[in-house]
């Protein structure tokens, strides 16, 4: 039986056509590196502003900027290379937003080759495991990067707004990209897991190319994270193909695994565990019929992890409250992993817009619990003050008025108990920095306003104190 003509025909037209995008694919890709020059690594110097990742004043809001007073970054392609070395400052007192309050100038060095990441730190190398697929990956987002990439992993062309936009997929990750008609690329993007955001759209925007030394570099480049300012930089000089970038990996970090999440508890009522053994801390209180844990942070790790210790302390009652202190991601990164245990999410009204549309963006990259087994989160929410009570016991949270560091930021209060659960405000430790004693006299100026009997602090970083440690430390005492 002879085959029909037309579907042949069909055959080759899409042959062609396939044949024609990725020809087009390939004299993009040469054209750009034509265009901008051979670089095997490069190695460039900027200041600017970072932004604090997660931590804007309002949810949703820009995240608090710092000011980038040096930054270098020495990159090695053929090595899978990044050395990130980068000093910054920040305004004393912080306004609205910001990170962990620090003083004077702040130096910090981010490196990875291939799968090994690390941070230098005065004592040597620090293995920084989790963040080896995220600093190998932005390796590809720049602009010589992309088109190495692109090339490797037989990217396709299509019409852009300026130009032609490639895209291609390089292990997990779908990455795209412009070039313009000047050969120049323009702009790169792709996507990473976040507890908070799902699949987080990490996105880089390239202008006002310079020549430096016969290499096309950007003197502009802003990195957004989810949307925000993560890094804006003016680039002052770029050389290419410099000496000695590919880097050694320390053996300590070739060795290194993820440290398991540990989970510690301590009763310091009847009833009531300061839950830590990390960097965040959670506390469990328990109702005559439930508990209800104040607090989920960092990631779905450290949550499966504290609720398994709350089945443990507490067995046969179920977790129905899980209290939020405030947006910024590093104390809601695992409160999806109590919704889909069936909690209740109690959070001030602010905050809760912003929850339900992040949670609503796709977590193909690294889907959690809620995302393998969708329930839709129930809120309770309130404007200055709510009281969850059985009757014999009472939690009073309070949202703080004045908070510096977040605009919908609270507290618990155990009246019988007379504990103070607070995140961020007051940490216990070495006497504060200006910066944090800033929010930590906001914060005494609310209790003592309210009146409140605090003996107990249960902070959400740092170890259990007393009203009279917090006093000490504020220049309080009398």
């Amino acid at each position: 039986m002879r085959g029909n003509p037309w579907i042949k025909f069909v055959a080759l037209v899409f042959l062609a056509a396939g044949t024609a995008a990725a020809q087009d694919a390939n004299t993009v890709i040469q054209n750009a590196q034509k265009a901008m020059g051979n670089a095997q690594s490069i190695q460039y110097s900027a200041t600017g502003k970072m932004g604090g990742f997660g931590q804007s004043w309002h949810p949703g809001g820009a995240w608090h900027p710092t000011v980038i007073t040096s930054y270098t970054r020495t990159i090695d392609y053929a090595s899978g290379s990044s050395k990130e070395e980068l000093a910054r400052t920040q305004e004393n007192p912080p306004a609205q937003g910001g990170e962990a309050p620090f003083a004077g100038e702040q130096k910090q060095a981010n490196l990875v080759s291939g799968k090994y990441a690390w941070n230098l730190a005065a004592n040597g190398p620090q293995p920084a495991v989790a963040a080896a697929d995220e600093r190998a990956l932005l390796i590809w987002l720049t602009p010589h990067g992309f088109l190495k990439a692109a090339a490797e992993n037989h990217a396709t062309a299509k019409p852009g707004k300026k130009g032609a936009e490639l895209s291609f997929t390089a292990g997990k990750n779908k990455i795209v990209g412009d070039v313009d008609s000047q050969g120049l690329v323009t702009r790169t993007q792709s996507w990473i897991g976040n507890p908070v955001l799902g699949d987080m759209p990490v996105e880089f925007a390239y202008s006002d190319y310079k020549d430096f030394g016969g290499v096309k570099f950007p003197s502009h480049i802003v990195e957004k994270e989810g949307g925000q300012m993560l890094l804006d930089l003016t680039v002052s000089n770029a050389q290419a193909n410099v000496a000695n970038a590919a880097l050694q990996v320390p053996d300590a970090v070739q060795h290194a695994e993820l440290p398991p999440v540990r989970v510690t508890s301590q009763k310091i009522a009847d009833g009531v565990w300061f839950l830590a053994g990390g960097t965040h801390n959670s506390v469990l209180i328990e109702f005559k019929d439930y508990v209800a844990v104040v607090e989920a942070p960092l990631n779905e790790a450290r949550s499966s992890a504290v609720i398994a210790e709350v089945k443990k302390l507490v067995p046969g009652k179920p977790i129905k409250y899980l209290v939020n202190t405030h947006h910024h991601f590093d104390h809601s990164g695992g409160i999806r992993t109590y919704v889909a245990e069936g909690a209740t999410v109690i959070t001030n009204a602010g905050n809760k817009a912003f929850y339900e549309a992040a949670w609503k963006q796709p977590r193909t990259l690294d889907p959690d619990k809620l995302a393998q087994s969708p329930k839709k989160p129930v809120f309770i929410t309130y404007k200055d003050k709510y009281v969850l009570t059985d009757g014999t016991r009472s939690l009073e949270l309070y949202r703080i008025a004045g908070d510096n560091h977040n605009e919908f930021m609270s507290f618990g209060y155990l009246p019988k108990e007379k504990i103070l659960i607070e995140a961020d405000d007051y940490t216990p430790g070495p006497p504060p920095v200006p910066v944090a004693a800033a929010f930590g006299n906001n914060l005494y100026e609310n209790l003592q306003r309210m009146k409140l009997d605090i003996v107990t602090i249960a902070p959400l970083h740092g170890t259990v104190a007393t009203f009279a440690d917090m006093q000490k430390a504020l220049g309080k005492s009398s």
